[in-house]
């Protein structure tokens, strides 16, 4: 190995240690209270060899959701290539969601956090360029199902591009991580479990769109046993949801 790829190698392995600490800190110390400084005290580096790698904070979280993302895409992959017929797969890409959210609850804060006017507009453009790369295949996935569905004859787009539709299912899930990850936000629509009742939705918002084969979203054993069999089938190693 020469000089400069042992010097990558290190920058490499240095730049993991940094990552690591800063998902050590946010689980003690939570996303807010997360601070350069304490990073590089807990690598036992100096703050300059921290900067290095990451120009602000702000570089760092996105660096961590970039990551997350990639996981969340990886199960989204599963959903997708799960022999399912397509309307199974889009709310197997649901259930995948809901998994993913349970085994990595600070995910979405990071997103939220991320994507808010004052971080986004901190970060470099490199960080943010990434950003936007890493959650394309999300995207693509669902948009690909869309597509699919409707050249198979179980959606009729009515005038919208599967880009389109995509985004209205996006809108349902992400609606509910924002709702469900403010403390007491669903309390005063007195449920106990809002990612149950997401499911529900997603199947009702599918039927509006006249995806096929219909389904009955108030049919809680039909819909526990739709779950139950994606997690089987599909996710049967991943952690389940809450």
């Amino acid at each position: 190995m020469g000089t400069r790829e042992r010097r990558q190698r290190d920058f490499e392995q240095r730049e993991q240690l940094f990552i690591d600490a800063a998902r050590e800190l946010i689980r003690e110390d939570g996303l807010l209270n997360l601070q350069m400084a304490r990073v590089a005290e807990r690598c036992e580096y100096a703050v300059g060899t921290l900067y290095q790698h990451f120009e602000s904070k702000e570089d760092l979280v996105l660096e961590l959701a970039n990551i997350e993302i990639s996981s969340h895409a990886d199960m989204v992959r599963r959903a997708v290539a799960w022999n399912g017929n397509s309307r199974e797969r889009i709310f197997a890409m649901t259930v995948a969601d809901m998994i993913f959210m349970a085994s990595k609850p600070e995910h979405f804060g990071l997103i939220q956090y991320a994507l808010c006017e004052v971080v986004w507009r901190a970060a470099s453009a490199a960080r943010r360029q990434r950003m936007l790369e890493a959650q394309t295949p999300l995207v693509e996935l669902t948009v690909r199902v869309v597509a699919g569905a409707a050249a198979g004859g179980e959606l009729n787009l009515r005038g919208q591009t599967p880009a389109e539709v995509a985004a209205a299912i996006w809108a349902q899930t992400i609606g509910m991580h924002n709702m469900a990850h403010a403390d007491g936000a669903m309390d005063v629509f007195a449920v106990d479990n809002p990612y149950r009742l997401m499911c529900r939705h997603i199947q009702a918002l599918l039927n509006g769109l006249e995806w096929k084969p219909y389904v009955d979203p108030a049919d809680g054993q039909a819909l526990d046993a739709l779950i139950d069999r994606i997690r089987n089938e599909v996710f049967h190693d991943c952690c389940a949801p809450a």
